[in-house]
């Protein structure tokens, strides 16, 4: 199908023209005009996308860079890594040309095959220095190998033809990049939820795909973090909204955007036709969801005083991840069961899941959860074998701090975190906000200063008090016999042997000198040598002993490593415990704060 075209008077002062010019060499074609370019234009593309907070330098994929003004070369001079100068005339446009080379699956750069194209703006669209708070139009062309695809985008459409090709406006370039593109022959449905018109494209989905049930159900989470931020009668933030989800082998993520968010999973994960009960994949897929829709409202708008404008040459450095970050995981699970998609059990079970995945973090007693919002450039972005012993996620343990307020909160009574959030959102009017505003709400709504427990929670590694405020909602915090992999302190990966991935802190492991990067070949007890295939095969081959040998290889050596085991006993103590469950004791009281 042929592109519309446009006039050039629909043009914005900044315009770009995309057409994906290779499908097998994974070539994007940008051309980008500038009406009227300063005599020294700069330009420049962005180093990180918003939302994910790692320079991922977006221009090593940019080539063949060209500058003209009607038919004369402008010179280039590049500035930095990511930056360029146009010698331009008064008067003339400026036109560029070049190729942005898109291998990416993921949600945060681009992709283009021939099966589905997908960008960024940050990806694509060189920033023209002195015109980002104009009007901005972006053209999506199409090719004779792609007249079969669609396009969807959060981008107003200006002039586009039925299969969404054509020309879309964006107020300014913060915009313009904040709405991702995707391409191709996906399968596309529609809802209304609060009056606001929603879509929801899936890319690779399998024949057995149950869109219908997808629709059902992520219409029941909008609707219910409408009325969470809004009440029956509140009004959106937005005109409309796109979910984008790429369904592949094996990956999942997402990314937030203004009007829209960017899904990856695997399609094993997507609802089934015919199977009435949610797989574990698919609760998750739906947690997934509900967590960047939750950051429409806490995290795009409502958003850290540090990100009030972007700087896109440059890391963006808050300490408040731990709220933007999780107290959107603590809401991302809960609004599920508020929307009757999940029960209290798989609630607690979720909640489970993530107290035991901070206990077994020794990192959170090396660093609190607000130095580790401002490090998230460094280290949660940049994992490695040393990662979970220098620090937390403030994914988790940030949700874990809004599970603690918000306990504490109903606890004494005068008001709730939804109505802490709520007030937030008034007061910031939806804008930037810092910690003090938290600090405040919290007093003028619970009546008291909680700045000892933000000091404590947050500002500190101390343990979180989480038996003592989940007691007092009915529910019970029990010690559990740890697994083998906790006992030693390791974390592995299994495939026909026991490939050692971390060493935690203070573990069994590390005392015996084993390393990540070993792979654990065998045993030897009491003088008979055993191979080992998976971590399990410790236990069995040990029996009752609690002193072996370790035989691992390394840098193409056999080492012998003598390991003393802990004990497998219920009795042994640790505080807090490294394995927790939860149990309720008050049905009541845990349906009074899940409700």
């Amino acid at each position: 199908m042929a592109t519309q075209r446009t006039d050039d008077t629909s043009h914005a002062p900044v315009h770009y023209r995309i057409e994906p010019a290779d499908l097998h060499a994974r070539l994007f074609s940008v051309t980008l005009t500038v009406a009227a370019p300063a005599e020294q234009q700069e330009l420049s593309l962005p180093v990180w996308i918003p939302g994910s907070y790692l320079v991922r330098e977006f221009a090593k994929n940019l080539q063949q860079l060209q500058a003209r003004q009607g038919r004369r070369t402008v010179p280039l001079v590049q500035l930095e890594k990511n930056r360029w100068q146009a010698d331009c005339r008064p008067g003339q446009p400026l036109v560029l040309s070049y190729q942005v080379c898109a291998y990416d699956n993921s949600v945060r750069t681009a992709w283009l095959n021939a099966a589905r194209g997908f960008f960024n703006g940050t990806s694509l669209c060189l920033r023209v220095h002195g015109q980002e708070d104009g009007e901005h139009t972006l053209e999506v062309a199409s090719t004779a190998a792609t007249a079969h695809w669609s396009v969807a985008t959060g981008l107003s459409a200006r002039a586009i033809d039925k299969a969404g090709f054509g020309t879309y406006t964006a107020a300014h370039y913060d915009e313009l990049v904040d709405c991702p593109v995707e391409m191709g022959t996906f399968w596309s449905g529609r809802f209304t939820a609060g009056g606001v018109a929603h879509r929801f494209v899936v890319a690779g989905a399998a024949p057995s795909f149950d869109g219908k049930r997808l629709l059902a159900d992520t219409q029941k989470i909008c609707e219910t973090a409408m009325a969470f931020w809004h009440g029956d009668k509140g009004k959106a933030p937005f005109k409309s909204y796109l979910f984008m989800l790429n369904a592949v082998g094996d990956s999942y993520g997402g990314l937030e955007h203004i009007n829209s968010t960017a899904l990856i999973c695997g399609r094993r994960d997507l609802p089934r036709q015919g199977e009435a009960r949610a797989s574990d994949g698919y609760t998750t897929l739906l947690g997934l969801i509900s967590h960047e829709y939750f950051h429409t409202w806490n995290v795009k708008r409502l958003r850290p005083a540090e990100l009030a404008r972007y700087d896109y040459g440059q890391e963006n450095y808050t300490e408040l991840l731990w709220f933007f970050e999780g107290f959107t995981s603590y809401y991302d699970d809960l609004l599920l069961r508020r929307a009757g998609l999940i029960d209290d059990a798989t609630y607690l079970r979720l909640i489970t899941k993530t107290i035991n995945q901070v206990l077994q973090t020794p990192g959170r007693q090396v660093q609190t959860v607000a130095q580790a919002s401002f490090d998230a450039w460094v280290k949660y972005y940049r994992q490695d074998e040393n990662t979970p012993n220098s620090t937390v996620s403030y994914y988790t343990k940030g949700s874990l701090v809004g599970l603690c307020l918000d306990l504490a909160l109903r606890h004494e009574g005068k008001t709730t975190l939804d109505e802490v959030m709520r007030a937030l959102w008034k007061r910031c009017a939806g804008g930037p906000m810092a910690e003090a505003d938290l600090r405040e709400v919290l007093r003028e709504l619970a009546h008291r200063a909680f700045d000892p427990e933000i000091d404590a929670w947050v500002h500190s590694t101390d343990e979180l008090p989480l038996a003592e405020l989940l007691a007092a909602h009915g529910v019970l915090l029990k010690a559990e016999r740890p697994q083998l992999a906790q006992r030693l302190g390791l974390r592995v990966a299994e495939n026909h042997s026991v490939q050692v991935k971390t060493v935690l802190r203070g573990g069994a492991a590390e005392k015996a000198g084993i390393a990540a990067g070993d792979e654990w070949l065998g045993l030897l007890v009491d003088g008979q040598g055993w191979r080992i295939q998976k971590l399990d095969d410790v236990a069995f081959y040990a029996g009752t002993a609690h002193k072996l040998v370790a035989v691992v290889a390394r840098d193409g050596r056999l080492l012998q490593l003598p390991l003393v085991l802990p004990a497998d006993t219920a009795e042994r103590k640790s505080t807090p415990p490294d394995t927790i469950s939860l149990a309720v004791t008050n049905s009541g009281a845990v349906g009074r704060w899940l409700g």
